[in-house]
This record gives C-alpha cells, structure tokens and sequence, in this order.
C-alpha cells in the first residue's frame, strides 16, 4: 500500500521548515506507488436532511423523491425521501478520494445506484486498485473502484474512477510508451 502524509513536498511560498512536513491527505504518490489490489476504507458518515436539501437546491434537482417528502411518502415507490444519487455519489468518492499531487482525473465508467440512500442513511466507502497501463511517455492510467456502503454494509453505490499518474522515473516508461504511441498512429502508405 503506498503511503499517505509520509512524504514531505515543499510549495512555493513556504518557509523552508514549513516545506518539510507532509501535508495532510495530500499524497505525494506517482504511478509506481499504485499496485493493483490494494484497499483503503473510508471513515463513516451520516447523510443529514439540511445538507441533502442544499445539494438539490444547489444542482437545481427538486424531483419529488428527493424533496418533497409527503409525495415521497404518500406516493413514492420507498415510502420516503431518496438522497440524490448524485450527492451519494460526491459523498462517496470524496470519502475516500486522495488528493495525490501527481494524478488527475481521466473520467468514470460504471457508474451504478444499487441500493437508495435515505436521509438518515450512514455510508463508507472502499476504493481499490483495479487496474493501471502505461499511457503515454510522461503518465500511466489507472483504473479505480469505490464502493459505497450503507449502514451495516449494504452496497448502495458502485463507480470506476479513471486517471493518469505521473511516473517518477519516465525513462523506465518510454519504450512501452514509444511502442503504444506506435500502435495508436494510423499507417501510412
């Protein structure tokens, strides 16, 4: 497992014995710190009525099952007010989501709401390392699961998170990344 707050990296602007401490969730971790098949948890954390109101209010998301809770009740297929899958989604990554300085975001595959959340619901999240590939001559791509539980450990949601990651020593990446640049370009004739 590649280690978190371990590693200092230093920032403009920083006093030098500033620059020396790790920061906090802010990981210093290039593509060959990221193996396939490992785990981290997230903490645990309960959705609340106020902060579900403000994300519909915010992305503008008034549908009935989400909030208006007598609709939701007296005719919706629950029998109560659904979390916007949206939010479950942002909780849900953002529960265990690294802000490692040396990867971005590709994009999201698979995403599935299997089970509602409702106000109220507690959630965690598992992310693991499915997957990583040499992607050009200065990044790799990683391919990365959450797993949102509910409560006792019902699976409410499931998504894969793609993203590149620097390598560290692109030197040991660029034949394999010369040869899928290759293979990539379209032949000539």
């Amino acid at each position: 497992m590649a280690e978190i707050g371990v590693r200092a990296r230093g920032l403009p602007g920083l006093p030098k014995e500033h620059a020396a401490i790790p920061v906090w969730n802010s990981e210093d971790w290039y593509f060959e710190d990221f193996q396939v098949g490992d785990q981290i948890r997230s903490i645990r954390r309960t959705i609340a009525e106020g902060e579900s109101m403000l994300f519909n209010s915010l992305v503008m998301d008034h549908h009935p099952y989400v909030s208006d809770d007598m609709f939701a009740r007296e005719e919706g297929v629950f029998g109560r007010r659904l979390v916007a899958g949206a939010f479950v989604f942002s909780l849900g990554l953002g529960l265990a989501a690294t802000n490692c300085l040396n990867s971005f975001s590709y994009g999201y595959d698979r995403l599935r709401f299997i089970k509602p959340v409702f106000i109220g619901d507690t959630i965690y999240t598992i992310r693991k390392n499915l997957h990583k590939e040499v992607h050009n001559e200065t990044m790799g791509k990683l391919r990365v699961s959450y797993s949102v539980f509910k409560n006792e450990g019902e699976i409410a949601l499931y998504a894969e998170h793609l993203l590149t990651a620097s390598y560290r020593n692109p030197a040991d990446f660029a034949e394999e990344a010369r040869k899928r640049q290759n293979q990539k370009e379209p032949a000539r004739g």
